[in-house]
């Protein structure tokens, strides 16, 4: 059964999403919650999938793992942290202790928004990192193009830690350059605590006019880069949905996977994430 690495949930009436502004991203702009999701992931063959924070306050980590306690879709969480507080080992302890806080399985930070572009490099977010590797998460990398040597820095200097590159790193999939972005992703899946999920590129494409074929080079890097044990699928719905449903996302990176032997498919659709987040056996 398939493993979707990469999905959020939110309800407005809770919190406001304050990244949903612009014409761009109105569709956006509406509840989308694990009830929406679950018949479409039934559908899709979906078991278990990986929620992902989504907004940088500490409030919201507390509600996905008790969402991934109510609902046995939801096999793991990403959660948020500050990983320059002091406590943050503490503060990783004390999520873990809440209800559903077995399903913390990595840390996510919204890098991306960060104006250095050495943030990840910093002592105080290195220092942060650590406690991450040290309570056993993993950590999940949203990043920029140009962010990419940092990760991989980053990854060179904390070796217990394995960091998971969310959707390729944003490749420029609009313009259908490659370089530097290729490079830069060769690079970090050199280090081998890194991961990649195969996600969000439809997004970075034309959302209207795009093709499999505008996404294919970009995914075969990826492939050549980390290879199929060390790159897993999700889906970033409900963020796809700008650009195509839940079920066209996993059709495409079913196409754009279908040179792979079934064993390297199992691996990049349900093995890499069991293994990278330690996700528990599916009860279906």
């Amino acid at each position: 059964m398939t493993v979707d690495a990469h999905h959020h949930v939110w309800d407005l009436s809770i919190r406001d999403q304050d990244w949903i502004v612009g014409p761009r991203l109105r569709p956006l702009r509406r509840n989308f919650t694990v009830e929406n999701l679950k018949p479409r992931a039934e559908a899709a063959g979906v078991a278990r999938t990986v929620l992902v924070q989504t907004v940088t306050l500490p409030e919201e980590t507390p509600e996905l793992l008790a969402l991934a306690a109510e609902h046995d879709l939801i096999a793991g969480v990403v959660g948020w942290t500050d990983l320059t507080r002091p406590d943050v080992a503490d503060e990783l302890a004390r999520l873990r202790g809440l209800p559903g806080g077995r399903f913390l399985k990595g840390i996510r930070h919204q890098v991306q928004g960060e104006p250095d572009p050495g943030w990840l490099l910093r002592a105080d977010v290195r220092r942060g990192l650590a406690a991450v590797a040290d309570a056993g998460l993993a950590y999940d990398l949203v990043v920029l193009p140009h962010q990419l040597p940092a990760c991989t820095e980053a990854a060179a200097t904390l070796p217990e830690l394995t960091f998971v590159l969310d959707h390729l790193g944003k490749p420029p999939i609009v313009s259908g350059e490659l370089e530097p972005w290729a490079s830069a992703v060769h690079a970090l899946a050199g280090r081998p605590n890194t991961v990649c999920k195969l996600s969000g590129m439809v997004t970075e494409a034309d959302l209207t006019a795009w093709m499999p074929a505008d996404l294919r080079p970009y995914a075969e890097v990826a492939l050549e880069a980390f290879g199929p044990d060390r790159l897993m699928y999700g889906s970033d719905w409900p963020v796809c949905t700008l650009a195509a449903p839940y079920e066209e996302v996993l059709t495409t990176a079913r196409d754009l996977t279908s040179t792979l032997t079934e064993h390297e498919r199992t691996a990049v659709f349900e093995g890499t994430a069991v293994r990278v987040y330690g996700l528990a056996q599916s009860s279906s």
